[in-house]
């Protein structure tokens, strides 16, 4: 029991472990859809894209928050744009757009003088560094990521499964499409001091790619993956407090455990298959049929 205790002791640890399970559960939320729109590769562009506008924020003297998220939700808003107006593929502008921004962080990053422990720290990341101001940003941030996935998760869900039968039906797919490249822009700045640029996509992609293992119907496969999230955020957490570990890389290794795990031995893993034990195929109502414009 001390074991658990003693480090809830210092307000460092209990602000760390506040801020990784909500980054936990936005990922896992915001993840989903990722998961289920196959564009992983997203996720993992948006977050090098912020680096340079985390620079911007040191050299102007800003919360970081700031600067990544005007980066990040460019970025992707770009990504959108190009894919919609140039007529090329989505992973094609993805690749231009971010080689382009995170080199131009790189040489940002490059033209300051000295060692800069702060920005250095935001690739690997450092939970552990968060304090009270930064707590409430992420908080406010997080907070406003899941009231909007709540307010329009049918229709989002919708434009994800079918969007031509969105658009007939009058969703503005068009528009609801730059929504959510912003939604997941702001879910990456979230999660940036918690696991670092470089790990970031792990967060928004296993929660939910080991939900999907365990579920098929969508309200319980997000409801897991935020599960999974928090769960393994904590436990991450604690174990990179025991080992006295990087915090970021041991929640993404507990994450891809579980991953491994229920791949394994889950009720669709590679063991049932083998034994024959795969459940049956999903009904018509897993999945949505339509949504009310």
């Amino acid at each position: 029991m001390d074991l658990l205790l003693e480090p809830l002791g210092t307000m460092i640890f209990i602000r760390a472990l506040v801020a990784s399970a909500l980054v936990g559960v936005v990922c896992a939320v915001v993840g989903t859809y990722v998961v289920l729109r196959g564009i992983a590769f997203i996720g993992d562009a948006i977050a090098h894209a912020g680096f340079p506008g985390v620079v911007a924020a040191y050299m102007l003297g800003i919360p970081f928050y700031i600067g990544a998220a005007i980066a990040a939700v460019s970025t992707a808003l770009a990504i959108g744009w190009v894919t919609k107006r140039a007529g090329i593929r989505q992973d094609t502008a993805i690749g231009v757009l971010f080689a382009g921004t995170f080199a131009l962080g790189v040489f940002m990053f490059s033209a300051i003088k000295g060692y800069v422990a702060d920005l250095f720290g935001f690739l690997l990341g450092n939970v552990l560094a968060i304090g009270a101001a930064d707590l409430v940003a992420l908080l406010v941030l997080g907070t406003g990521v899941i009231l909007v996935v709540a307010l329009l998760w049918k229709e989002l869900l919708y434009a994800t499964f079918d969007p031509l039968g969105a658009a007939a039906s009058g969703i503005k797919v068009d528009r609801l499409e730059y929504l959510f490249l912003a939604l997941v822009a702001l879910t990456i700045v979230v999660s940036l001091q918690a696991v670092g640029i470089i790990l970031v996509v792990a967060m928004l992609i296993t929660p939910a790619a080991t939900a999907q293992l365990l579920t098929v119907r969508f309200t319980r496969l997000m409801v897991t993956a935020a599960l999974v999230g928090i769960l393994s955020s904590v436990v991450g957490l604690y174990l990179s407090y025991w080992l006295d570990v990087a915090s970021g890389a041991t929640i993404v290794l507990v994450q891809t455990a579980a991953f491994l795990f229920v791949l394994a031995f889950g009720p669709r893993g590679l063991v049932a298959r083998r034994r024959g034990w795969i459940p049956a195929e999903p009904d018509d109502d897993d999945v949505p049929a339509a949504v009310p414009a």
